[in-house]
């Protein structure tokens, strides 16, 4: 198991999407050659990031637990079955009733039918693929709420760039750092993935390494529970000869230094250069990370009720980091990447690999998850999104990407489908959207991937159209759309 802590001690700390290392400071700051002072420079360059930001009133999440349900879940077969359509059409599962009247499941998720009112649907998730209809392009529209410009006619990608649009979950941490000694963005239990491309659309881009996910990714399949009964995280822990009052000696004697260059110690302090520093040495002395990993500390009830699988103690995982100050966890299922275990891509076999395999799983473990989240007071301020990055189409056995598929079996959907958010004021209750007869379109209320993502910025009050600059300098908003307001209580 690896778990990688981006600017830990030894690195250079500062922000790489400013372009200045430890060493340039030092540099630059000894200099009597320039004709504008670091402190200057740096100042201009807070002031700039700044100013790029606009607030949307007080933030309603605290922190985001997102399932991202990589491959395409059919809605028709989970929380949007349809009667009274063409047998090729119709789910092969029956349908059940929820709490919500005249809401129905089909019998794949029992659990979470008993718990929705704790949620709201939108059953009119959208979009129109313009080269987004297979995995990797949408994964990255998804994830970041922007297309890029090297897409193929399959949909595949370049890999990861420093020139990539970031994360959802990097721009939060950069505008909304945690208060607590905590990592702040992690991702478990594997990156991003489609074919060869790995971890597009999972990164910081062009805001630099600083806010790349902390990643957990431990070996296995999603059954494998070995290694999630004890998590290995030795980089949160001391060093055996390292006491606490050593540690914060040399803080002192940093700050003594500091003290003693006023040039640079103004520099430091214009581009908040010890917040690294001081944020690494909090989380290894605070040992708060490292307990929150201690996942053996809860009941065996609490672990089988999540499921004895990756995906479920994943979000149970998820919980205890949110609960010990997380800002941001991305959740990717499935545990291995293409692969026809679990995945939801259901070419083939779809009856057979979601009643068997698949739904068992989301059903339990997002179930427990919202039921944990709200018994412990958490739900208020935390934001729970599932989703994938399209659903499947209306009928089986047709085409719709060019890839093969079974009469047991549905193609990729960009055209209608399904999430589920929660929690951090999303009202309770709620089935916002609504598709047509068969499922193959929005007839109510479109919500486009965008406007989920600008409901989220929204939710931890940040305007969806506040400025980041990329590598090249130039301003972008974080995304091109309008939050959902009607998902609000």
């Amino acid at each position: 198991m690896i778990i990688r802590v981006p600017g830990q001690p030894g690195k250079d700390l500062c922000d790489p999407h400013l372009g200045y290392t430890r060493r340039d400071i030092l540099r630059v700051g000894g200099s009597s050659m320039l004709g504008l002072s670091l402190g200057s420079i740096l100042q201009l360059q807070a002031q700039q990031v700044r100013a790029s930001e606009k607030k949307v009133g007080e933030p309603k999440a605290k922190s985001i637990i997102l399932c991202y349900l990589q491959g395409g879940p059919s809605h028709i077969d989970l929380w949007d079955p349809k009667e009274n359509v063409p047998d090729n059409v119709k789910s092969v599962f029956s349908n059940i009733s929820t709490v919500l009247p005249g809401v129905q499941f089909t019998e794949l998720l029992p659990k979470l039918a008993q718990v929705i009112d704790k949620a709201t649907l939108i059953r009119s998730m959208s979009y129109t693929p313009n080269g987004l209809f297979n995995h990797t392009a949408a994964i990255y529209q998804m994830m970041t709420g922007y297309t890029t410009d090297k897409v193929s006619p399959s949909g595949q990608l370049e890999p990861p760039s420093p020139k990539d649009f970031p994360n959802f979950g990097s721009n939060i941490i950069r505008l909304r750092p945690p208060q607590e000694p905590m990592l702040p963005f992690v991702m478990l239990p594997r990156p991003l993935q489609e074919s060869n491309v790995v971890g597009k659309g999972g990164t910081a881009g062009f805001l630099g390494k600083a806010f790349d996910p902390y990643t957990l990714y431990p070996s296995g399949d999603d059954m494998d529970m070995a290694k999630m009964n004890k998590i290995n995280v030795s980089d949160l822990e001391m060093r055996a000869d390292v006491y606490g009052e050593r540690m914060e000696r040399r803080a002192k004697l940093l700050d003594t230094i500091n003290a003693g260059m006023p040039d640079i110690d103004r520099a430091v302090k214009d581009y908040k250069l010890n917040e690294y520093y001081d944020q690494a040495l909090s989380l290894i002395a605070s040992g708060r990370a490292r307990d929150a990993f201690a996942i053996e500390q809860e009941s065996r009830e609490t672990r089988d009720r999540y499921g004895r699988n990756t995906f479920g103690q994943s979000l149970l995982l998820a919980r205890r980091l949110v609960e010990a100050g997380t800002r941001v966890v991305e959740v990717v299922w499935p545990k291995v990447a293409n692969s026809d275990n679990h995945s939801w891509d259901v070419h083939v076999g779809l009856s057979n690999r979601m009643k068997k395999q698949a739904a068992p799983m989301l059903d339990s473990g997002l179930s427990a998850l919202l039921v944990d989240l709200d018994e412990r007071g958490l739900l208020d301020e935390t934001l729970v999104v599932a989703v994938g990055e399209f659903g499947r189409s209306p009928q089986r056995g047709v085409s719709t990407s060019g890839n093969g598929n079974s009469d047991d079996g549905r193609d990729h959907w960009p055209y209608c489908y399904t999430a589920l958010v929660a929690g951090a004021g999303i009202k309770r209750g709620y089935v916002h959207g609504k598709s047509d007869q068969t499922a193959s379109a929005p007839v109510e209320n479109p919500v486009h991937p965008g406007e989920l993502l600008a409901t989220i910025y929204e939710s931890f009050g940040i305007a969806p159209e506040t400025i980041v600059y990329n590598h090249l300098n130039q301003p972008r908003e974080l995304v091109k759309a309008e939050a959902v307001s009607a998902l609000y209580a």
